[in-house]
């Protein structure tokens, strides 16, 4: 058996393993979140204050200025965190009864990593309709709102409305934190083989939520949309895709990108997409084979591979390695670069919250983005393109840059300076983390089974 073969039979039994555990640890927690108090009990009469009767008086402030639920309710750190369980990870439409411990686990990590409370909320719709009005309805409870594992077209649909009807931040992590994650990323590796942005070739491969989202930030971050080549299940995007053309009033971001990018015409698959690129963006099914290493081969030299489909990438970072690559990401945290949208959206969802912005721009995720990038510093190197989320800092750098951005934009209610932003990020990031660790030194939280 050959060395490689040995590596991938390790690796997939490695890849077994969290899935192992998750089967053994779900069921001994039964969940991963729970509802604790945060204000004093000091005795009974206590519950006078915090429920009937003192519980009227704030009530009445609101009922006279509905700003003052801000400042009388959990509404200010409070987001839901919503989807329909027809696109959750790479498991696609499994309901919304499979779909909450997806759901559970990304409310953990807003809390763990960015101080932010998080409802998990399963919606049993498939109408976008239905999805949008409920959202709508519910959002008087909460400071903001994160889409979760929606399958397009209607997750474009979904937040676009959203994003103009309510009247708190919406956003589509899929789309919009992916997106973030990945500009990160594509900014510091861009440094490291000293390309300029304005003249690469990208290849996008898959265009479901994630990329159609990253080429978006991307061409407004200043790539041209027409050196760059976009794939799908059918081959390159392009003007001569009818089949797109013919259900653009469905698929009309995919049409939009036809006209976009492509503009020498090129048609075939991901091999003729590859072909002279300088990047590949990868984010379609699970490999190791969707990705071949003489399209590699074929790349333009000091190639760049986003190789991001999970459980397993399009093509193994060694194996783009050896046909040439020279940066290899993917979304595992067993390899090195690691792009994951975990790195974005706590810390942008505790910027949002810290200045009571009304939505989430580009702008305010290029603010993220750079902040994410400029945290590695000295580190920046091929094998070290962003820090982990280990480095928990970096949630409060980028909250404090998305809400300074928010207030230059105008979408900001609250005003606070650049360094009230990152000590309050800080602050309250630090007091999630210790009181968990809190919980688990005083047997709050039960240690884990042994095996």
């Amino acid at each position: 058996m050959s060395e490689d073969n040995i590596n991938i039979e390790e690796l997939l039994e490695k890849a077994k393993k969290p899935a192992a555990d998750a089967l053994k640890l779900h069921p001994f927690y039964k969940g991963k979140m729970e509802t604790t108090l945060k204000c004093t009990v000091r005795g009974i009469d206590d519950f006078a204050i915090w429920y009937t009767p003192g519980v009227a008086a704030p009530c009445r402030e609101i009922y006279q200025d509905p700003e003052m639920v801000y400042q009388h309710t959990s509404k200010g750190n409070t987001i839901a965190v919503i989807s329909d369980g027809t696109r959750v990870l790479g498991l696609g439409d499994i309901g919304p009864k499979a779909g909450l411990p997806v759901m559970e686990g990304k409310a953990l990590l807003f809390k763990y990593l960015g101080g932010v409370d998080a409802v998990p909320i399963m919606l049993d719709t498939k109408d976008p309709d239905v999805f949008i009005e409920t959202v709508l309805l519910l959002q008087a409870s909460f400071g903001g709102i994160n889409l979760e594992d929606i399958a397009q077209p209607k997750c474009f649909r979904i937040l676009d409305e959203l994003k103009e009807r309510a009247e708190i931040p919406v956003w589509h992590d899929d789309q919009q934190g992916t997106a973030t994650v990945t500009l990160a990323g594509l900014m510091n590796a861009l440094k490291v083989v000293g390309k300029k942005k304005e003249d690469i070739q990208i290849a996008f491969i898959g265009t479901g939520a994630s990329n159609v989202a990253i080429s978006r930030l991307v061409y407004s971050w200043g790539v041209d949309p027409g050196k760059c080549f976009m794939v799908d299940s059918k081959g390159i995007l392009g003007r001569h895709r009818e089949d797109i053309e013919s259900k653009q009033e469905v698929f009309k971001d995919k049409w939009r990108l036809c006209q976009q990018t492509n503009q020498e015409g090129r048609q075939g698959g991901i091999g003729e997409a590859m072909k002279g690129a300088d990047v590949v963006i990868a984010l379609s099914k699970p490999g190791p084979d969707v990705i071949k290493p003489e399209w590699v081969q074929g790349m333009n030299s000091d190639a760049i591979v986003f190789s991001c489909a999970n459980p397993i990438p399009e093509i193994w970072p060694w194996v783009a390695k050896e046909a040439g690559a020279r940066i290899v990401s993917t979304g595992r945290s067993d390899f090195p670069n690691q792009v994951n949208n975990s790195l974005g959206f706590p810390g942008i969802f505790r910027g949002v919250l810290d200045v009571r912005a009304t939505t989430i721009t580009d702008e305010m995720c290029f603010a993220a983005a750079e902040a994410l990038a400029d945290q590695i510093g000295d580190d920046l190197d091929e094998d070290h393109l962003l820090p982990t989320m280990d480095d928990w800092e970096v949630f409060a750098r980028e909250a404090a840059a998305v809400g300074m951005k928010a207030q230059e934009q105008g979408v900001a209610q609250l005003e606070k300076s650049y360094d009230e932003l990152l000590e309050s990020a800080t602050k309250v990031i630090k007091r999630s983390r210790d009181l968990t660790t809190l919980m688990e030194g005083q047997g709050f939280i039960l240690p884990p089974p042994e095996d």
